[in-house]
């Protein structure tokens, strides 16, 4: 996302997110959101969607932050906006340092599902000063209604569903 913070400070960017799936697993999409207000005090907004022919519900809900976070070309302070706890108390519950700490293991000792897609989080996540915000789904916020809305017409489009090479059915 284009423009430029003032100096010696990083550009503030809110990132709305959601996924979705028809069927878990099945035809699934997410919806990103970024806005950024400029200095002049004028609000971008960048809108990303992408479908897939056979997914879950939580690896779309992790591809949405993803792909809103590679969408950034510097550094900036981020405030993902997301309805999924799965995706916010990773990070606010610190359960993916401890992930890490065990080997991608869970307390359980079971393998951490998703593992492909935490990993490129944790890359994108880098550059950036992130804070995670849930936000109550389906409740009328405009920006998650948005970005619910541009996940299920992206896994609504029969025609232009890609490939999650990262799903595995278990």
């Amino acid at each position: 996302m284009a423009g430029s913070g003032t100096a010696g400070r990083l550009m503030h960017v809110v990132l709305y997110t959601d996924g979705a799936s028809r069927g878990n697993p099945g035809p699934g999409g997410y919806g990103s959101v970024l806005l950024y207000i400029d200095p002049a005090g004028v609000e971008h907004r960048k809108e990303l969607s992408c479908g897939y022919r056979l997914t879950t519900n939580n690896r779309m809900e992790l591809l949405a932050v993803i792909v809103g976070l590679e969408a950034l070309l510097r550094p900036c302070e981020v405030e993902v906006h997301s309805d999924s706890q799965y995706v916010v108390n990773a990070f606010n519950q610190h359960w993916v340092q401890s992930w890490i700490n065990k080997g991608w293991r869970t307390s359980q000792r079971q393998p951490v599902k998703n593992v492909d897609l935490w990993q490129r989080l944790l890359a994108a996540v880098g550059p950036h000063q992130v804070s995670w915000h849930w936000v109550k789904g389906h409740a009328g916020h405009p920006l998650n209604e948005r970005c619910d809305q541009l996940a299920t017409e992206a896994a609504d489009d029969l025609a232009n569903l890609a490939v999650d090479e990262g799903f595995t059915e278990v």
